[in-house]
């Protein structure tokens, strides 16, 4: 397997573990209804894309440098 596509499937299935962990902190800490963890796990995904925009491979979503973004 190409090793950049191992870096993207790592990074994205990292990304939406953490998305999905504070989705549900901020819920149990919120006292809120678990269904909340969605919409919070959605805003913490764009937040993340925003930056990333910025401090990844400029023009994408990924936080991945350009040697090891499959998009480049």
């Amino acid at each position: 397997m190409d090793s950049r596509f191992l870096a993207d499937l790592g990074e994205r299935a990292g990304w939406t573990g953490a998305e999905a962990a504070l989705g549900l902190v901020v819920v149990e800490l919120g006292d809120l209804p678990v269904w909340w963890a969605a919409p919070v796990a959605l805003a913490a995904a764009a937040a993340k894309a925003w930056v990333a925009k910025r401090l990844g491979h400029r023009g994408t979503a990924s936080t991945l440098p350009a040697s090891n973004d499959p998009a480049a």
